[in-house]
């Protein structure tokens, strides 16, 4: 668990590390801190003091908070993402451990840990990305444990671009090289076949401008580890 300091993107599944994931590192050059972001609703699930992963922790929104109140694990494709995670969670007087990782290759053993976090990471996989992450993940989450989803839905305004390399559907890639997928509810539960939906809703807000409407499209979903 000491890998954070050592993460190399020649070692393991690294070797086949695609240009989109590399995009990031650029990318958390310049994204600035939006501050905390509550975790009520794994608060409502688990209890304190529970093992939980930030699967995709860029600079620790979630995860200063999660470390409030777990023994919390963040993982990131990108360096730079964990550095600045981990000197914001240090400025608050809190800890969590910091690993580079893709999560379609996640260093864990079986049943390590009781809830996993995945906010807005699995929207900048391709199909079988996705599908390999999801499968470390029912690996790694114990029995009974909570998955949390938060990713685009198809009807956000973003939906649309060049098409991505290879072609798939609702799959596009932007200037910066990352890659951004839009969910429709049924992928998801075909994605997540293997575990129990506790809940799975759409959040969509809409703005008018000028007589135009704009709409911001998300899918949340809790799913548990039978």
């Amino acid at each position: 668990m000491d890998k954070s300091d050592t993460f190399n993107l020649e070692d393991s599944q690294a070797n086949h590390t695609k240009n989109h994931f590399l995009a990031w590192d650029k990318e958390y050059t310049h994204l600035k801190w939006g501050g905390p972001a509550p975790v009520r609703n794994i608060q409502a699930h688990l209890l304190p003091g529970s093992r939980v992963l930030d699967a995709g922790s860029g600079n620790g929104r979630y995860l200063g908070e999660l470390a409030r109140h777990y023994n919390a694990v963040g993982i990131d494709i990108s360096i730079t993402a964990l550095k600045g995670s981990r000197a914001q969670l240090s400025r608050s007087d809190r800890f969590a451990e910091h690993l580079g990782a893709s999560i379609s290759d996640l260093p864990f053993k079986v049943q390590t840990f009781d809830g996993i976090l995945c906010y807005g990471v699995l929207q900048h996989l391709f199909k079988e990305e996705r599908k390999s992450a999801v499968e470390e993940f029912s690996y790694i989450l114990r029995k009974g444990g909570f998955f949390f989803f938060e990713a685009f839905g198809y009807k956000d305004m973003r939906c649309g671009g060049e098409a991505s390399t290879p072609f798939e559907e609702r799959t596009f890639s932007r200037q910066n090289g990352i890659i951004y997928h839009y969910f429709t509810k049924e992928e998801i539960r075909a994605l997540f076949k293997g575990f129990d939906i506790i809940e799975l809703e759409d959040v969509i807000k809409e703005k008018v401008f000028k007589g135009k409407v704009y709409r911001r499209h998300l899918i949340k979903g809790i799913f548990r580890n039978p």
